[in-house]
């Protein structure tokens, strides 16, 4: 089945050339994947507010800041929520497709804030190159947003990242001895706040290098919901659609099950919720109950 062709003048296909050569030369990616697609709504929860009064606190003293916890918490949620990353992605696909993409987000030019992930097994070379490529993006976003357009030579003070205020690595226990060394090295040689995320265990590890060890002012673990919140969270998500017949005892008692199966765990919260609503939509369910927590449970690899 054959798709729409794009347009000729955008084809890298001279004549009578079908591009099979993709097919076996193992080029890879040619293009960035899709930007995510937005939420339908950022959950604020307590540890998101605590995380963001410590980003906050690190990009307006300007040291470097660590942050763990164990996997599913919602810390990168929360970094990504806290600098826009989302939004500008989508705002930077839409400007390279080649359409007018709007102003550039609020949440970027408000936080100010670069985000990066190493790859897995990344280079020296890779984080040399990412760190100010990173920045740099946010501090030209910034002279976009008050010139319309992007100068440094005009406008110097977005030239060295200097408009970027704060740059956050996620998955920073990826990050070799070296790799920690280049971190120090551009937080020296720049005038912003680093905050290094990771799990449970990258602290103790932080302190066996006295020279970044040194520089980290402030340090948050992001905790998994307590049962209070959680509670909040479920009922405040399930209100908001509540089916005339439904249930509350029986989301009460839904809920406490949740609370148990998950154990506050963000990301398993989320799974879990989305498996309970397909259940209820095949069985054309109008309340949640225990019941229908536990088959959502068996259809995901959660402990029993």
């Amino acid at each position: 089945m054959r798709t729409t062709e794009p347009a000729p003048d955008r084809s890298i296909l001279g004549k009578n050339d079908d591009g099979r050569r993709f097919l076996t030369r193992g080029l890879g990616e040619l293009v960035p994947p899709a930007p995510r697609e937005e939420q339908v709504s950022f959950l604020v929860t307590k540890e998101h507010r605590r995380f963001a009064e410590f980003a906050d606190t690190v990009r307006r003293h300007r040291h470097v800041g660590l942050c763990w916890g164990p996997p599913g918490v919602g810390k990168t949620l929360s970094a990504r929520h806290y600098a826009g990353t989302d939004h500008w992605a989508r705002w930077q696909h839409t400007l390279t497709s080649g359409t007018d993409p709007g102003a550039v987000p609020e949440r970027v030019l408000q936080a100010r804030t670069a985000f990066w992930t190493p790859t897995v097994n990344a280079s020296t070379r890779e984080v040399d190159r990412a760190l100010p490529r990173a920045c740099q993006e946010i501090s030209y976003a910034v002279d976009y947003h008050q010139y319309g357009k992007v100068d440094p030579f005009v406008h110097p003070a977005s030239a060295g990242s200097a408009l970027t205020e704060l740059l956050i690595i996620d998955e920073a226990d990826r990050l070799r001895t070296v790799g920690l060394e280049q971190v120090r090295d551009y937080y020296d040689r720049h005038r912003l706040g680093v905050i290094l995320i990771g799990m449970p265990g990258i602290e103790k590890r932080l302190a066996r290098y006295p020279q970044l060890y040194s520089r980290i002012g402030f340090a948050h673990e992001y905790r998994s919901l307590g049962p209070d919140e959680l509670t909040a969270v479920l009922t405040r998500r399930w209100q908001s659609d509540k089916h005339p017949d439904e249930d509350d005892l029986a989301q009460a008692a839904a809920i406490t099950t949740v609370a148990r199966v998950t154990g506050g765990n963000f990301r398993l919260v989320d799974r879990l919720l989305t498996q309970i609503e397909r259940i209820r939509q095949i069985n054309h369910l109008p309340t949640v109950t225990p019941e229908v927590v536990e088959a959502a449970r068996e259809a995901l690899l959660i402990g029993h």
